[in-house]
């Protein structure tokens, strides 16, 4: 299966053009557009009374369409026009509605409502009447389904400026835009269908996070496969009385598939550390020296969860650096480099990961995050100002490569807000890697696979647990790789 792209109003738009260009009338993908609409109405919804609430541009018009067609199935149907239809498309789709209008602001008693009022590209606030049926059903999302999106949720931000529709089912068409996998506008649509209505095959580097994205070169071992063969990963411990985040990042590691995981510890902190571990080596060392020594010959490191923000985090990080191995760098390693990001940045490699939350991001990059429209363009160009892998996290994970390529994902999970989830993030990411997977897959599948296993435990969660949840998810994923 094909990844699912995600596109900007603009690109979408486009596609319309091109369509409309290539021969198929602009009603015609209105009528399909309604169509698609309809279908998932009545593959989830016994015969009720429909209210649809059609505003003035072609998303009413998609209104339009599926009142008619509604109506023509048997639902009682009725529509309320926020204004007259402006568009030709829109015109010709209220002219052959029959069944009359009611005012917009009479009482709701409908027990579904279909918004049509205002579509992604929408550019400013709602107000009026919009903004009034907007808070007049507030109280049931379940029973709205929107078209395109709820209105007054701006497409390409997914953030509104004013009141906006909340959807329990959403109905867009082609491909989801950034308002659908972004927050707050992905909590906004409820459920997101995508409906296909003709236009031809796009194509562009921002994608849906999922098993289609990355499955097919997931690093599943074989018949033939022994632990070295399976990847090297090291974790760097904190200090003696800081040890219990390394630990979970190694352990993270080793359940995820690589085939040795060492743990590489400040010397004090070694009879700590061996008194918690099992399958999971461990080496000592005291200086940057040494732990580039020990270092020489892994695929991958992980260094920065309870590492502490000093002088000896930030020198093994660049000591690691001159190994030549994938670093991912989480937490303490990422704020240790708060006075001068350039020096980190001047160190790393394309397949280096770097793992933000927000607050970390800000230290890395000052302002970017708040000077973008949005995560994706944030990640965006994080990635490219450091040469590396960026992952911003939050609810509605980015992932960007310095290429350009952003995935988003979609599966967050809110069980995740526990204390060490990063750690066991990082740790899953570093193994990935160092079992081969390119390093942007590599944090696509992690992040995934992390919110799936928070997920499938749900209230409850600690992060201890989440190295134990993930072999089901990932026998769910072996299960259904090609084969």
């Amino acid at each position: 299966m094909p990844a699912r792209r995600i596109h900007t109003v603009a690109e979408i738009a486009a596609a319309d053009r091109a369509a409309i260009a290539a021969g198929t009338p602009g009603a015609e993908l209105m009528e399909r557009a309604g169509a698609a609409v309809v279908e998932a109405i009545v593959e989830r919804f016994s015969q009720r009374s429909v209210a649809v609430l059609c505003g003035p541009g072609n998303n009413g018009g998609d209104g339009y369409v599926v009142a008619r067609l509604l109506k023509e199935r048997g639902w009682p149907v009725e529509v309320r026009a926020l204004a007259p239809p402006q568009t030709d498309d829109a015109k010709a789709a209220a002219a052959r509605w029959d069944g009359g209008l009611v005012a917009f602001d009479a009482p709701l008693q409908a027990r579904l409502f279909v918004d049509a009022m205002f579509g992604a590209g929408l550019s400013r606030p709602m107000n009026g009447e919009a903004a009034a049926i907007a808070a007049r059903l507030a109280d049931q999302p379940q029973a709205v389904i929107a078209v395109d999106v709820p209105s007054g949720l701006p497409g390409d931000t997914g953030a509104p400026q004013g009141p906006v529709i909340q959807a329990g089912l959403t109905i867009t068409f082609h491909a989801k835009k950034p308002a659908h996998v972004l927050l707050p506008g992905h909590s906004l649509c409820g459920e997101v269908i995508v409906a296909d209505i003709g236009l031809a095959e796009t194509f562009g580097d921002l994608v849906e996070n999922g098993p289609d994205f990355w499955l097919s070169s997931f690093p599943w071992p074989t018949s033939l496969s022994h632990k070295h063969a399976r990847g090297r990963l090291v974790v760097v411990s904190g200090e003696a009385w800081n040890t219990g985040a390394a630990r979970l990042a190694a352990r993270s590691g080793l359940r995820l598939g690589a085939g040795v995981v060492t743990l590489l510890s400040p010397s004090e902190a070694l009879s700590v550390n061996a008194g918690h571990l099992e399958a999971v080596m461990l080496k000592g060392f005291d200086t940057e020296a040494e732990l580039e020594q020990l270092a020489a010959d892994v695929d991958a490191a992980v260094i920065g969860p309870a590492a502490g923000v000093t002088e000896n985090t930030l020198v093994n990080v660049l000591a690691l650096a001159r190994t030549g191995a994938a670093l991912v760098i989480d937490a303490d390693a990422i704020t240790v480099f708060r006075d001068d990001p350039e020096e980190l940045f001047s160190v790393l490699d394309v397949d280096d990961v770097l793992t933000p939350h927000p607050g970390e991001f800000e230290r890395l990059f000052p302002g970017v995050l708040k000077d973008s429209p949005e995560r994706i363009t944030a990640a965006r160009r994080a990635a490219k100002q450091a040469d590396a892998i960026v992952l911003l996290k939050g609810g509605d994970t980015v992932i960007a490569a310095p290429d350009g390529r952003v995935c988003v994902n979609v599966n967050g999970s809110p069980w995740l807000a526990t204390a060490g989830s990063g750690d066991v993030l990082a740790g899953f990411i570093g193994s990935l890697i160092a079992q081969g997977m390119e390093s942007f897959e590599a944090a696509c599948a992690a992040a995934w696979i992390h919110a799936e296993a928070a997920d499938l435990h749900g209230p409850g969660l600690t992060a201890e647990d989440l190295p134990g949840l993930a072999p089901s998810i990932l026998r769910r994923l072996y299960e259904g790789r090609d084969l």
